[in-house]
């Protein structure tokens, strides 16, 4: 069970890859929210706002990781939410011929293994919460059920395996009352997500926002769309 939480006591959030788009957002509205939000990304944010603390981290230095870990313990004595949204693309549109595999191990850093370092840094500090989550932002191109047009080898694969390794996770730390969950925020007019996409990320981030605030222990596992829907495996 949850903990009690004083009411004067701010639930804290992290989210990475904050410089932009829907991590951005994210922090926005999880301030609004009432939290206090710290965040990452690997470059300086180049914005400020009342609320938020900003770590120039590389999630996949495990060095900066356990450096933002420290400065965070210093402040703060649990994590109510952990928010991997950190991703990368890799090169577009390539054939299974062709496929740059140094790149590919790359976006697996960026996109599956270090979501789950974070997790695994962090979760005494998840667990210590009121809210115990930890999210990560996924893509329904790392449905394997959905794919019916092949391609995009590298992207794919590395929500798939996100996919994969936070359902282990869900499995691993439900014990500890831990909930575990992956949304797909949409198709987002992002860097990533591109000019034609459907979504600005406000309106992405809104419904995600919601999805967050209403997981429970017993959503622990589960694939999310942004409306709040399942999303075959």
């Amino acid at each position: 069970m949850n903990r009690p939480r004083p009411p004067t006591e701010q639930r804290v959030a992290l989210v990475t890859g904050t410089r932009k788009g829907i991590g951005q957002h994210l922090v926005k509205h999880l301030v609004a929210q009432g939290y206090a939000v710290e965040g990452c990304s690997r470059e300086a944010a180049g914005w400020t706002l009342d609320g938020y603390t900003h770590h120039r981290a590389d999630v996949t230095d495990e060095s900066q990781v356990k450096a933002m870990l420290t400065d965070i313990r210093r402040r703060h004595d649990r994590l109510d939410v952990l928010i991997n949204n950190a991703g990368a693309y890799g090169p577009r549109e390539v054939a299974h011929d062709t496929i740059d595999y140094r790149a590919w191990c790359e976006v697996l850093r960026v996109n599956t293994m270090a979501p789950v370092k974070l997790a695994s840094l962090f979760t005494d500090h998840v667990a210590a919460s009121d809210r115990k989550t930890i999210v990560s932002i996924t893509s329904l191109m790392g449905s394997i059920t959905d794919n019916t047009s092949g391609g995009s080898y590298i992207y794919r694969s590395s929500k798939a395996a996100l996919n994969a390794a936070m359902r282990s996770l869900a499995c691993d730390l439900k014990g500890r009352g831990i909930t575990v969950a992956v949304l797909h925020p949409g198709w987002v007019r992002t860097d990533m997500g591109g000019a034609r996409a459907t979504m600005d990320p406000f309106e992405s981030v809104a419904a995600l926002r919601q999805v967050i605030a209403d997981l429970e222990l017993k959503d622990t596992g589960r694939f999310i769309n942004f409306d709040g829907h399942e999303i075959p495996w």
